[in-house]
């Protein structure tokens, strides 16, 4: 099948030197985001977990990517690690203002949430709730690192919120249910056994075109972030995946 348009395939941030792998030899890190965006389609922001990013490094980001690029934005750890999902109105309004600017440009909004926070219904439906009363449009998926998660209960709380499960792969290191709660699916690849840095086989990237031929059969939007970043082989994991659904 051809490059289908729901279809959104990259890289877990693109500032990295990754010489021989994406970038020509002595390319200026300011120059590395146009670039990417001629191989890309886009991109997961994992710097929004960090600091809460600017309006104008916002602007830069768009005035330097092409109108059908996307970005996914990481929410802010003060929200999901600190807060824990409790009381954070006030640091989401300030996450969500800055990101709602890209309009159209923005992917889903990642909330990637800590180990040790298990699933609680009311802290769930709780912060379910009011995300979406305040932010009805956002497609918000939800990456989590325990099984207390994998319950019945919770998933459908997910669904009840139109909030999308992350299909996670990170080896034994975190825990995995490969299953969707909406018509998005976001599938992070971290890694299989060294996370974030080992490089995934032809064999386990043909599994996962498969499935994404299957979901995108179903006409289902799909976005696969590489995470395997520590020595680029998020690139060539990104880009052999891509080639493999489009061979489908």
């Amino acid at each position: 099948m051809e490059q289908n348009d729901n279809l959104y395939i990259g890289t877990s941030g693109w500032s990295y030197r990754w010489p021989d792998v994406l970038y020509p030899e002595g390319m200026k890190s300011a120059e590395r985001l146009a670039y990417y965006a001629t191989r890309f389609n886009t991109t997961e922001l994992n710097s929004s977990f960090y600091h809460f990013t600017m309006a104008k490094t916002i602007a830069k980001w768009l005035a330097e990517t092409p109108g059908s690029f996307r970005f996914a934005a990481k929410m802010h750890q003060e929200v999901t690690h600190k807060r824990r999902l409790v009381d954070v109105e006030e640091p989401l309004e300030k996450f969500m203002s800055r990101f709602l600017a890209m309009e159209g440009r923005l992917g889903p909004v990642l909330i990637q949430l800590p180990g040790s926070l298990h699933f609680d219904f009311g802290v769930a439906a709780d912060f379910f709730g009011m995300l979406r009363t305040r932010y009805p449009d956002p497609v918000f998926a939800l990456e989590v690192r325990h099984a207390s998660w994998f319950t019945e209960e919770a998933q459908n709380l997910l669904r009840e919120h139109a909030i999308t499960w992350v299909i996670l792969s990170a080896g034994k290191r975190f825990p995995s249910l490969e299953t969707t709660t909406t018509d998005t699916v976001y599938l992070r690849l971290h890694g299989d056994e060294k996370l974030y840095a080992s490089a995934y086989t032809d064999e386990q990237l043909e599994r996962y075109a498969l499935m994404v031929h299957d979901w995108l059969l179903d006409g289902r939007e799909v976005w696969v972030f590489f995470n395997n970043t520590i020595v680029g082989n998020a690139v060539l994991n990104a880009e052999r995946l891509r080639e493999l659904v489009a061979a489908l």
